[in-house]
């Protein structure tokens, strides 16, 4: 095989991951608490044996997450909080281990348990929290304090990490990591409102563009490579 079709499939490789992320930043730019993805390449050096020219290829070497905050969004409802800081709020994922969001679109199921919009268990600091069912009023304070018409009923969840980027997306906007929390003490909740994406939907379209028209021109350069090899060979059969 010729090393330069190597190179050119590597690259579309990569454009094909980038392209992945741009469209799924763009799928859930109105989803609340949603943090954007950029990816991370690195470069691959080849040395091939019997070759002085080391090769050079593109890998993908994984992603990281845009830290901006999204826009907050007043909604009235009581059990929405957003996250104003760098925290997280802690879920339950579905194997039982502990989760994080910042998606704080909230409500309660029928035996009062407060779930996230995907209806993961929200986490406080005794396990699950249960809400009184015949509860009327639910106030949550800035340091995420839940208390109903009859006094404290839980405390929400809500830690920050030293390198945010440990956190690995987990599906439902909610994130997992295998580097230790700690207790929150940047980070406050504000009851009634949700934070919206940080997606910015303009640079992520430009994005795609940009990519779109990288991926045809190696294409292309892929086309005039295949179309010399075959050249060559015909040739070489002719004479």
């Amino acid at each position: 095989m010729e090393n330069s079709i190597y190179l050119g499939l590597s690259r579309q490789l990569t454009l094909r991951t980038n392209m992945d992320i741009a469209a799924n930043n763009i799928a859930n730019m109105n989803t609340s608490g949603f943090r954007g993805q950029n990816p991370v390449f690195e470069e691959y050096i080849s040395d091939p044996v019997n070759n002085s020219d080391p090769l050079s290829f593109v890998t993908n070497y994984g992603q990281y997450q845009m830290t901006a905050p999204g826009p907050l969004r007043q909604t009235g409802n009581p059990l929405d909080v957003a996250v104003v800081g760098d925290g997280f709020i802690t879920v339950q994922m579905p194997d039982g281990s502990t989760g994080y969001t910042r998606d704080g679109s909230f409500h309660r199921h029928s035996d009062g348990t407060l779930v996230t919009s995907s209806d993961r268990p929200v986490l406080g600091d005794g396990g699950m929290i249960v809400l009184p069912t015949d509860s009327s009023e639910i106030s949550i304070d800035k340091s995420g304090v839940i208390s109903s018409e009859n006094g404290p009923v839980a405390q929400l969840g809500l830690v920050e990490f030293a390198n945010v980027q440990s956190l690995e997306p987990a599906g439902n906007n909610t994130y997992t990591s295998s580097e230790p929390s700690s207790e929150a003490q940047n980070s406050t909740i504000s009851q009634g409102f949700v934070e919206g994406s940080n997606v910015q939907p303009v640079v992520e379209m430009t994005r795609m563009i940009e990519i779109l028209r990288s991926f045809k021109s190696t294409q292309n350069l892929l086309k005039t490579e295949h179309d010399r090899i075959r050249d060559t060979i015909q040739k070489l059969t002719e004479a």
